[in-house]
């Protein structure tokens, strides 16, 4: 894949307490992760970086966490997070590779514990899944950081899964991962063991209860008829004015049964069932087994 496929965006700071944000696309899995950096100090945090996974071959790749490198080397910047918004199902996370990489701390929601129990039975995997010893913290609702001098507030979000989370940077900034989609396409699904209409309804509400002149970024988009390339920023305006499921005067009820109707059709992400055994070790492959390797485990006929 070439480095001209791999969209990059620089949404600049607006002024005091605006946080420069740099996006970028992998195609393959339709995710845009970020470099998110305070412009007066040029420290920064990655969020939702990938971890390439080819689910034809079972191997894994770099492309995009070397992407995110040599945008933070690029800029001059210095890393002190590395942020997960949630157990992805569609893509290997980069945690514990880049927390590594810069020498600070991995973190996502306090609520993947519950993930990590429900993933446990659904694999048959009792001691699998330690997300207490593979993240450095587990943020609850309404937490607390810097980035830089940036203040970071912690907003529970859930329904694509039970314990996503949204990270509101600055005054005008918000990483709102499987939420919403671009408003051209609406809202993210939310038919994964965990997760809830009500509950996402409920969590869109309160990100668009956010001042109007917040940047909205993204987990995921899908160009096409329409557009031909990859978006994922737009403000809660926006959203507000042409969202197309849940602008504003949309009846909940009425999107709660159009959402659950259109995820009953969906066929689960090729990468999930791999993704998920990953992911909520903090994207760490299994122990090797005594030939070296790793294994992951695939439940048949649960799903």
């Amino acid at each position: 894949m070439s480095d001209s496929e791999r969209t990059e965006r620089h949404s600049p700071s607006k002024g005091p307490g605006s946080p420069d944000v740099w996006g970028f696309y992998d195609p393959p899995t339709g995710s845009a992760q970020y470099v998110v950096a305070c412009p007066e100090t040029r420290k920064a945090a990655l969020v939702d970086v990938v971890q390439d996974f080819d689910p034809a071959g079972f191997s894994t790749g770099t492309e995009a966490r070397d992407q995110a490198i040599a945008i933070v080397e690029r800029e001059g910047l210095t890393v002190e997070w590395v942020l997960d918004t949630h157990p992805h199902a569609d893509h290997f996370t980069a945690s514990v590779q880049l927390a590594g990489r810069f020498g600070v701390p991995n973190a996502i929601g306090t609520k993947v514990r519950e993930i990590a129990e429900l993933w446990r039975g659904l694999y048959n995997m009792p001691d699998a899944f330690d997300v207490d010893r593979d993240y450095a913290r587990l943020f609850a609702d309404d937490d607390t950081f810097r980035i830089g001098k940036l203040d970071v507030r912690v907003m529970l979000s859930p329904g694509h899964t039970l314990g996503s989370i949204t990270y509101v940077v600055g005054e005008d900034a918000a990483f709102v991962h499987d939420t919403l989609m671009q408003p051209d396409q609406g809202t993210a699904r939310c038919d994964f063991p965990g997760g809830s209409a009500a509950e996402l309804w409920a969590s869109i509400q309160a990100i668009l209860a956010l001042p109007e002149s917040t940047r909205l970024f993204i987990g995921h988009d899908y160009p096409g008829d329409d557009r031909d390339a990859p978006e994922w920023e737009a403000t809660v305006a926006e959203h507000l004015e042409r969202n197309v499921h849940v602008k504003r005067g949309t009846d909940r009820d009425a999107w709660i049964a159009k959402r659950e109707k259109r995820d009953a059709t969906l066929a689960l992400p090729d990468r999930m069932l791999a993704a998920l055994q990953v992911n909520l070790r903090a994207g760490q492959l299994p122990p090797p087994e005594d030939d070296g390797h790793s294994y992951l485990k695939m439940p048949l006929n649960k799903f």
